[in-house]
This record gives structure tokens, C-alpha cells and sequence, in this order.
């Protein structure tokens, strides 16, 4: 019997058991202690500039609902994604490990047989285990082939894509450079190169059944803010009515289905519903971009503005719901995955003052795929009304590794054993107890220079450290060489954000500043090389690609298969 099924029936197995003894514990009068445990929706938007938000940056003009979030909330200046690109940034974020631990150090592809490594412990799972409904609506970017989805890793609802909106055809294809066609539809197309994909339809999946092959990227942001209220609603609902899985084959738990959200018969949540997490993961602003009213006129803004608009929208309208019911307690937070694609030229966000200047210089970019903090220091925003202090500014070292270990600690849940952590519990600085963040952050190679998910860039304080530079391809078209460094090029951000001029390295601050870099790094390393770390699976097979229909060019269906 092939081992990959075998896994599956096992896991259903588990499923099925799990749940029996969860309905026999409800019936005998199980008791549960899920009052007063908070809510949690994170959103997560692709490659956003720290500059695309209102309150960093004053050229933008069109988030006044992020704005008024920012005012009403904590906005963090100094919050990194844990790497520079898709897939390693997801994983860390849901791990609060980075790649080089979780083993996810490149992004997964359409025919990836692989995802996050099977003994990575995954936020949702460690919140639905504390009796959290779980929910993942967007971008998954962390394997869709068998057990890599995310039903199996935690989610009890999953509505989204499951990789990049540009890894795959559509009959909406949008702006993007270069511009892509829409899929064929009577014969497969010729092949236009590694920019566009031709060959197959992006699928939108509902639980682990593809609902509509190609998705629809015009209706997909109202899709997601639907489904995502949708969710928010049934999370909270008073019905008594069991929580059951609706399959076309069969009524089971785990499998491949649909979910109905109520709750559980006899359960003293009935009378004010179980907490959940939301994990609301955008295709905003990543490209193509695609808006749901395009540009009218010459005084319209252009594509990106306009898509920056709807986003903000699509998160205000979040925010209205879960401001809807002032009993409710909720912790909504805001950021990204990392910097801007600046090689989509104006299709790209902003990285306010934070250009990379010295890299720039020798060509390339200094944003997405890179360790200059255009490609990593991103928007964050914190909102929880009577918790989180109002129209606070916080210069507090973070990183979207602190989420895991902080909603674990708010949740009185525990941390998966036998692995250690590069998040920290944050929730000290949340509640305007604190202002100390991280003292060193580790910025892995995520595309433009080194080997994938190493370590060869640190900031410890206010110095920034590069072991190896390289600029991702630029606008125009450039690639800065990959240079490596020893001693390390040092800046200081406290004076110089745009890293343009490195310290000299005669300089009485540079070799003060020099032992504790190595020191750091030297530590860091022992650290890896003692703790349990993964590796993920990146092999290729054609079988794994997500396809409704095989009969049909480009896998095209649309009534769900």
C-alpha cells in the first residue's frame, strides 16, 4: 500500500477517534475552560511595503482604514518578516521557527510532492488543541499534496489557493510584468517562459475539494472578506447543532469535505460559542494585481494604488466585524510576508526611506528575496480594544515570529516541546508594559545571494551585519553580484535606515561593535547545530499538481469537482 495513504488513512483514523471522545467528553458533561480566552485573526498581506501604509509613510494616501487602526491600536516601525520571500516567511510565521530550523527555506511550487515538515507543530494545531475553531482563508504557500494541506495541519476551514496567484493561468489575468495571457480554452498553449503559467488553471479550493478551476482573481478579494466574516459568524454562534463535515461521498470527519460551523450539542460553549483563530492570508499586493472596478480615467490611480485601496477595504470591513459585537474579544494583527517585488517596477509597493542604498548602487534591488530591510522590514499593526493602548508607536525590535509564541501565551496553551523558538511571548509590549523587543534578529538568504535560509545577516541593536550581499533583479533589469564579506559590511540604523554607507571598518564604533556581532552569530549557530530541526521535502511530480478536470485543457472546471 502506498506509504502516503496509508499516512492518510491513519490520520483520518486519528481524526475520527479525536472526535468521537470529543462528543463522549461533551455528553458526559466534559467541562471546558474556554471562557475568556481571546479571538485572534491575523492578516497577512503579500509583498506590502512598509511605506504602502498611511501612518509610516506620508506620500500614501490609500489606507485610512489601516490608518485608523494604526490610531485606534499599536504600530510597530521595527517589525521584520522572518524571511524575504513566500513560503519561509508562512512557515516561520506558523512555526515561530525560521527556515532553518522548520527546513522550509525556498518557496514550494506547483508540482512540489512536499510542504512544512509533518513534525512541525503549526499554530492552528497547538490553538485547536486549547478548544480554538480554526480557519485559514488566502494564500497557503505550504504544500497542497496530501497531508501538506492545511485541513491536516491544524485548520478545520480552509477556503483559498494554494500558492501564489501567479502560479497559474486565469480568465482574469490582470497587470503584471510581464503581462500574461488568459488561459486557453479550446487547446494547451505555447510555453512563454518561467514568468507565466500556461499549462495549468489556479485552482480555489474549499476544505481539500477545488471549487472553481481557474479561480476568479476579479470577485476573489470579496470572496475572502465573505468568507472570512462568514467564518467570524459561525464561530460565534449560539446554535446547538453538532459541528459536522459534509462530504459528497460521506458524512466524515477529516475528510475531503466541506465544513458546517455550529456547535457542539450540550456544550456550555453553546450559550456564547468557542474562540477562534482566523488566519486571513491576502493575495494583496502581490501581482498580478487585479481590481474589482480597474482604473476609469487618467485622474484614476494607477493598478497598484487601486489594489492597495481595496485591500484596506477588504481589511476595514474586517475590523467592522469584529468591532460588530462590543462584547467579543479579539485580537486582530496586521502585517506582511515581506518586502516589495521591486522588479514589477510601478506593480510594486513602496519600502518608504528603507532603499538599500549601497546595494542599489551596485545594482539589483534592495527589497523582496533580499536582507536589506527593504526586503524584510514590513507594516504591523496590533488592535484590541481595552487591551492594547491607542495610537501607540512602538520602535520595539519584532519579528512575525513573536506571533506563534505571543497568541500561544494569550491563549494559556503550551509550546510544543523538544524545539526551540526564534519568536518571543511579545504580549508585555502589546499591553504598554514593556518597550524591549528582540536585542538580535537573524535575516536568512531568501533568493538574491547565499545559499537559501542561511544565516548571513543579523541586526543586533541598532547595527545591521552582512556576512554575503546581493541585489535581487531591479526595474530595470539589473542583478547585484553576490559579495561576501569577512569582515561583515556594518550599518547603523539609527543613523543610516536607507544602508547606504557602511562603517569603516578602522573605526573605533566598528571594532567595538565587531565582537558582539560574532559573538551573536557564533551563538546563534550553536544554537542550530543542538536543536531539532526539519527538513522539507522539495522533490517535483507532475501528479501532485492540483487539477479539477485532466479531460479539460488547463484542468478547467467551474462547478467544483
Amino acid at each position: 500500500m502506498d506509504s502516503l495513504f496509508l499516512k492518510m488513512l491513519l490520520v483520518l483514523a486519528g481524526c475520527l477517534m479525536g472526535l468521537f471522545c470529543h462528543l463522549s467528553g461533551l455528553w458526559v458533561g466534559e467541562k471546558r475552560t474556554v471562557e475568556n480566552k481571546p479571538n485572534f485573526v491575523v492578516i497577512l498581506a503579500d509583498d506590502v511595503g512598509w511605506g504602502d501604509l498611511g501612518a509610516n509613510w506620508a506620500e500614501t494616501k490609500d489606507t485610512p482604514n489601516l490608518d485608523q487602526m494604526a490610531s485606534e491600536g499599536m504600530r510597530f516601525v521595527d517589525f521584520h518578516s522572518a524571511a524575504s520571500t513566500c513560503s519561509p516567511s508562512r512557515a516561520s510565521l506558523l512555526t515561530g521557527r525560521l527556515g532553518i530550523r522548520n527546513g522550509v527555506t525556498h518557496n514550494f511550487a506547483v508540482t512540489s510532492v512536499g510542504g512544512l515538515p509533518l513534525n512541525e507543530t503549526t499554530l492552528a494545531e497547538v490553538l485547536k488543541d486549547a478548544e480554538y475553531i480554526t480557519g485559514v482563508i488566502g494564500k497557503w504557500h505550504l504544500g497542497h499534496h496530501g497531508l501538506y494541506h492545511p485541513n491536516f495541519r491544524g485548520f478545520d476551514y480552509y477556503f483559498g489557493i494554494p500558492y501564489s496567484h501567479d502560479m497559474g493561468c486565469t480568465d482574469t489575468p490582470g497587470y503584471n510584468l510581464p503581462p500574461c495571457p488568459a488561459c486557453p480554452r479550446h487547446s494547451p498553449a505555447a510555453s512563454l517562459g518561467r514568468d507565466c503559467y500556461t499549462k495549468v488553471a489556479l485552482p480555489l479550493f474549499e476544505n481539500s475539494t477545488i471549487v472553481q478551476q481557474p479561480a476568479n482573481l476579479t470577485g476573489l478579494a470579496a470572496e475572502y472578506a465573505e468568507k472570512a466574516t462568514q467564518f467570524i459568524q459561525h464561530a460565534r454562534s449560539h446554535s446547538k447543532e453538532v459541528l459536522v463535515a459534509k462530504s459528497s461521498a460521506r458524512k466524515l470527519a477529516c475528510a475531503r469535505n466541506r465544513m458546517v460551523w455550529t456547535t457542539p450539542i450540550g456544550s456550555p460553549d453553546a450559550e456564547r460559542g468557542r474562540p477562534f483563530f482566523l488566519y486571513l492570508a491576502l493575495s494583496h499586493m502581490h501581482v498580478p494585481l487585479v481590481v474589482s472596478q480597474p482604473p476609469s480615467s487618467a485622474s484614476s490611480p494607477g493598478p497598484y494604488r487601486a489594489s492597495l485601496r481595496e485591500m484596506d477595504a477588504l481589511v476595514g470591513q474586517i475590523k467592522e466585524k469584529v468591532d460588530g459585537h462590543g462584547e467579543e474579544n479579539t485580537f486582530l494583527w496586521f502585517t506582511g510576508d515581506n518586502g516589495p517585488w521591486a522588479q514589477k517596477c510601478e506593480l510594486a509597493g513602496s519600502v518608504g526611506p528603507f532603499s538599500g542604498t549601497w546595494q542599489r548602487q551596485r545594482g539589483g534591488s534592495a527589497a523582496k528575496q533580499t536582507t536589506w530591510e527593504g526586503g524584510h522590514r514590513i507594516p504591523a499593526l496590533a488592535y484590541w480594544p481595552g487591551r492594547i493602548p491607542a495610537n501607540v508607536t512602538s520602535t520595539a525590535l519584532l519579528s512575525t515570529t513573536d506571533i506563534f509564541p505571543t497568541l500561544v501565551s494569550l491563549a494559556k496553551a503550551n509550546l510544543p516541546p523538544n524545539r526551540r523558538f526564534d519568536g518571543s511571548d511579545v504580549s508585555e509590549i502589546l499591553f504598554g508594559r514593556s518597550h524591549q523587543g528582540h536585542k538580535t534578529l537573524f535575516h536568512p538568504n531568501s533568493g538574491a545571494a547565499g545559499r537559501d535560509g542561511e544565516i548571513k545577516a543579523l541586526r543586533l541593536a541598532q547595527y545591521k551585519a552582512f556576512y554575503t550581499t546581493g541585489g535581487a533583479k531591479a526595474c530595470d533589469g539589473s542583478v547585484g553580484l553576490e559579495e561576501h564579506h569577512q569582515p561583515p559590511l556594518v550599518f547603523n540604523l539609527a543613523r543610516d535606515c536607507q544602508e547606504q554607507l557602511p562603517l569603516d571598518v578602522t573605526s573605533g564604533e566598528y571594532q567595538a561593535a565587531l565582537p558582539a556581532i560574532t559573538r551573536a552569530m557564533m551563538d546563534f549557530l550553536q544554537d542550530i547545530a543542538t536543536d531539532n530541526v526539519s527538513a522539507a521535502d522539495y522533490s517535483h511530480d507532475p501528479a501532485a499538481m492540483p487539477c479539477c478536470n485532466p479531460q479539460h485543457v488547463v484542468c478547467r472546471c467551474q462547478a467544483g469537482c
